[in-house]
């Protein structure tokens, strides 16, 4: 399934009948969904997130547009925030299975209904905007509102899509498709717009203009893919400065809120937090919460959950708000998308699922678990060992061993639900109808592509559990020795969970008919098992040494 993202920002963040109207008109449309409304009352604007297939979000935005047109009036519109119309800008985003390429098709798709539909001036940016003169937001939108009438009589800038005429209630709208970008603001200890604005300037990459011999030169900021301005917040109190980090990969949050905090101790300024417009991906979270963990020399081969509360907590993103990380985190949005029943279940629920008379969860997923139980044993004892009185040097080294563990019972907890939709899907195929010689073929088609993925789960689930297996090593060996039974414990859930996968590797390979397949998968799962029985004989001995008893 491909899927997109949608970010429309409407200019009304105060009046809720408006936004409803509008986000209901999203809500409408079948296969969308609608993630997050972030109304800002100083800004008098809406950012909304919704994601679904391409023609199915082209619909849901379009839609909006039209309806935002209807009831905004930009004429009477105030706010803080620069803007050129009542659908301000709108966004795509690449989420799923579909290339930026065919992403930016789709936005030309939508710019161009909406400019010859509802005749609305429309400007294509970033991706689907092929002048380069003209595919910046910032550039687009110089002058803003006010200054359209006269700007878009300009032949340099005549609209992409729709009139040349700009519109006084509903104004213009600038529609693209771009990277995930991150709206973030950061609060100040101030209420003084120009000092935030001059932190603002020292961190941007588009930096400054300043004199230098008479002469007008421009001074770049410290970060490279930042836009940020400084402004005040009547409903806050305090000044922030509105960034918009345009590639987390080159310039993450952490970071941007770090140069922040330098620059405004520089100016006598403090950072007393921040605050997150619409939503974040998981591992800007994740990243951020290893950042911090490591300058106060702490394991980061934590749980998800525990990374993310260091993470809200060192930015400070519940300073102003509360910060509902199932409401923010767009993975958390779409966790319903994936097929997590069995993992989701309490430990009373899944027992009981796998005692029921229903074939799955079976022997695969019971092994994924056990090994992801004997990863996160293992982990637990780099984490204690990490912790350890007399130890501090050594905090770096348990670290790294407690994060590959972390990573090895994150991809086993996957595996759980992954083999019994293996299994399903099995079962599925089996129920094709068997009619015609059509039909036949295309249920044993069906069949053996069912059957050979239902033996690449549980060899995955060997070679994932495996992989742990090392780590279990070094804590028996190296790690707190008051800890090294739960090592011993976790060697025998690696060792079950690779027998108990290879079993069913074993078991479904009996009906594929791919022998020559099925040959050499056998004899790489039978090395695997041979070398994990080999490893668990070794680390038992040691387990046991130093036990004693």
């Amino acid at each position: 399934m491909q899927l997109i993202e949608c970010v429309p920002n409407f200019s009304e963040g105060n009046d809720i009948v408006i936004i409803k109207q509008i986000t209901d008109e999203i809500e409408k449309i079948e296969g969308v969904r609608l993630l997050n409304v972030d109304p800002g009352k100083a800004t008098n604007r809406t950012v909304v997130t919704f994601v679904g297939e391409p023609a199915h979000v082209i619909e849901a935005a379009y839609q909006a547009i039209k309806k935002a047109g209807e009831l905004i009036d930009m004429s009477k519109h105030k706010g803080e925030h620069p803007r050129m119309g009542a659908t301000d800008v709108c966004p795509l985003i690449p989420i799923a299975n579909i290339s930026m390429e065919e992403t930016a098709f789709f936005s030309q798709q939508l710019a161009k209904r909406v400019g010859d539909d509802l005749q609305i001036p429309v400007y294509l940016y970033e991706a689907a905007q092929s002048n380069p003169a003209r595919n910046n937001l910032s550039v687009i939108r110089v002058g803003e509102y006010e200054g359209f009438f006269k700007k878009i009589k300009l032949p340099e800038w005549k609209p992409d899509f729709g009139p040349q005429e700009f519109d006084a209630k509903r104004g213009g709208t600038v529609i693209g498709a771009r990277d995930f970008l991150i709206a973030y603001n950061i609060n100040l200890n101030t209420t003084s717009t120009r000092r935030a604005n001059a932190i603002a300037f020292d961190i941007r990459e588009a930096g400054r203009n300043i004199e230098v011999n008479g002469q007008k030169i421009n001074q770049p900021g410290s970060l490279k893919f930042v836009k940020a301005i400084g402004w005040y917040i009547d409903e806050y109190g305090v000044a922030q400065i509105s960034i918009n980090l345009t590639n987390i990969n080159k310039t993450p949050v952490h970071i941007a809120f770090d140069e922040c905090c330098a620059k405004a101790t520089a100016r006598g300024i403090r950072v007393t937090g921040s605050e997150l417009v619409g939503l974040i991906p998981l591992k800007a979270m994740l990243d951020a919460g290893k950042y911090f963990l490591q300058k106060q020399q702490r394991s980061i081969g934590v749980s998800e959950n525990e990374l993310i509360k260091i993470a809200v907590k060192s930015l400070g993103l519940d300073e102003l708000t509360p910060f509902n990380s199932q409401e923010r985190i767009i993975e958390y949005l779409l966790a319903d998308l994936a097929d997590s029943k069995l993992v989701n279940m309490k430990l009373n629920a899944f027992a009981d699922e796998t005692a029921s008379e229903s074939p799955a969860p079976g022997g695969g997923s019971i092994a994924a678990y056990v090994g992801a139980l004997g990863a996160s044993l293992a982990t637990m004892v780099a984490n204690l060992s990490s912790h350890k009185k007399g130890w501090d040097e050594r905090w770096e080294e348990f670290s790294n061993w407690a994060s590959k563990g972390q990573q090895v019972k994150d991809e086993l907890i996957k595996l759980v639900d992954a083999d019994t939709a293996a299994f399903n899907k099995i079962m599925e195929a089996f129920a094709l109808p068997k009619t015609t010689d059509e039909e036949k073929v295309k249920r044993t088609n069906r069949i053996q592509e069912a059957t050979k993925n239902a033996i690449e789960i549980p060899f995955k689930v060997m070679q994932t559990a495996a992989a742990a297996m090392p780590i279990v090593q070094a804590m028996a060996t190296i790690g707190n020795p008051n800890s090294v039974s739960d090592a011993g414990v976790a060697a025998l859930c690696i060792r079950s969970a690779v027998i108990g996968a290879f079993m069913n590797v074993r078991i479904n390979a009996g009906s594929y008919n791919d022998k020559n397949y099925v040959t050499e998968i056998i004899a790489k799962g039978k090395a695997i098992e041979d070398a994990i029985c080999e490893q668990e004989i070794e680390i038992l001995k040691v387990v046991n040494d130093k036990i004693g008893l």
